[in-house]
């Protein structure tokens, strides 16, 4: 295993970051967080109290909804850190997370915020998970970063190629470690999937095959599209954020419609198709490498506020002549939703359901010495179990703990195994099939430069404006 391209040392401590009553602005705290890191002799920190009581890294969590809660239950399972804070600008929702960790430990520490730039400015909390809507994830990102926070952020890196890049450039610049919630990475058979390609035992690669969820999200409000009150315990202006300035309406914050909306989410091309065109990066680097022309035609939503795409039909033809396929699918359940790599000398299909492959003996693969490794191992075996079946001993990869990577890295200041840049590519790669749809033309695009060749509009929608004062 090559050893991870980024490695940052640790320092004991860290300058405490001024906290403004309520008139705190974005502002006003990048640039106090500005002032703190430039005042730093080294590149990284760790608070002196970083690992707590018993050595425990210092959590706090922002968006806690059904995501949220889901990745912080993890967390509360994983002896090596401590929820200590939670965010979210539904009360009752806060409330109840709080209420969780409290039980969990025993005890009434973990603290309740509205407003997450209260929760980063806190010294003491040494990493942050991030689970608000897609059109938070740059400004929450890149101000953790600033503030010396680690990041598990969800996917996509946000709603516009730019959005990445700043996440991608705050983790870097800070010497942060980030991890996504890609955890399709840290179970065996996409390791396993993609091990068989970056070893060449598919033979020369000639097609990916990716096919994501869209469709089968519908949205579920059917009330009056008419402003309404906004409810008691929810801070509509804070939800909106850097979206248009819009009236509250249930519509807009119901599951799975914001999904479906373009001022919060690109859609699920980017929101699902993520997972599944990040396992296409990890066995093909290449896509992030090679320039290439993009075709793609889309369905987009008309129902309520639904705007964004509904169904799509994409092309990637890479400069080599490989060529990746990106579609919807009907149902997540189907077999053909997942990556399939396809070579001159065989395929492999890789999905939540399972792992397939043609010939079979790909399954039976067990990696040599010297071959890539996309888990770093220090023995050999350390990676796989063999499983008896009928037809013979069948090779496979072991899962890990997502969670747990991501704390370990912490530690070590090396990068997980989801990490920014890899993200990044993941989350442009529906986004730049966004654009081709809406422009409906083939578009060229330079990975070097992250633009599109000779087409003026489509790098205009490279970015997206930030509304209500909200800045990166």
């Amino acid at each position: 295993m090559t050893p991870h391209p980024h490695h940052y040392p640790m320092q004991k401590s860290i300058p405490t970051i001024p906290l403004k009553p309520t008139a705190l602005t974005r502002r006003d705290f990048l640039k106090s967080s500005a002032a703190a890191v430039a005042a730093l002799s080294l590149p990284t920190f760790i608070p002196a109290s970083a690992f707590g009581a018993g050595n425990r890294i210092a959590l706090g969590c922002i968006g806690v909804g059904g995501m949220g809660v889901g990745n912080m239950k993890s967390f509360l399972g994983l002896d090596d850190c401590r929820v200590v804070a939670v965010c979210d600008v539904y009360a009752d929702r806060r409330r109840k997370a709080k209420e969780l960790a409290d039980a969990h430990y025993g005890d009434r520490g973990c603290e309740m915020y509205a407003d997450y730039r209260s929760l980063i400015a806190r010294p003491d909390i040494d990493a942050v998970m991030i689970a608000a809507q897609d059109h938070w994830h740059a400004l929450m990102a890149t101000a953790a970063a600033a503030a010396g926070k680690d990041l598990y952020c969800e996917k996509p890196l946000g709603v516009s190629v730019e959005q990445g890049q700043q996440i991608r450039r705050a983790v870097r610049k800070h010497r942060r470690v980030f991890q996504a919630g890609t955890w399709q990475r840290s179970q065996g058979k996409f390791r396993q999937a993609c091990a068989l390609v970056r070893n060449g035992y598919l033979g020369q690669l000639r097609e990916i095959q990716v096919a994501a969820p869209g469709p089968e999200y519908q949205p579920k409000y059917a009330g009056s599209l008419e402003p309404q009150p906004v409810p008691a315990g929810f801070d509509w202006e804070m939800w909106r954020g850097p979206a248009p300035a819009q009236p509250y309406n249930p519509g807009r914050v119901a599951w799975p419609d914001w999904y479906l909306i373009w001022d919060y989410c690109a859609g699920f091309i980017c929101n699902w198709g993520v997972h599944y065109l990040d396992i296409a990066d990890w066995g093909c680097p290449a896509l992030a490498r090679e320039a290439c022309e993009i075709q793609c035609q889309g369905v987009y939503r008309k129902q309520g506020f639904t705007d964004n795409l509904e169904r799509w039909q994409a092309t990637f033809t890479f400069a080599s002549g490989l060529r990746m396929r990106f579609t919807d699918c009907s149902s997540e359940r189907e077999l053909q939703t997942g990556t399939r790599f396809i070579g001159d000398q065989g395929w492999v299909h890789v999905s939540r359901a399972g792992i397939s492959a043609e010939p079979q003996s790909l399954l039976r693969v067990l990696l040599r010495p010297g071959e890539t490794h996309l888990y770093p191992v220090t023995g050999p075996g350390e990676d796989v179990v063999l499983i008896k079946k009928e037809t013979g001993d069948r090779a496979a990869f072991k899962d890990l703990n997502h969670g747990q990577n991501f704390l370990d890295c912490i530690r070590s200041r090396q990068d997980p195994i989801s990490d920014v840049d890899a993200t990044h590519v993941a989350s442009y790669l529906g986004l730049l099939a966004e654009i081709a749809a809406r422009l409906e033309t083939r578009l060229k695009w330079d990975p070097v430069k992250e633009k599109f060749i000779g087409n003026r509009e489509a790098n205009r929608r490279l970015r997206r404006p930030l509304y209500n004062g909200w800045k990166l």
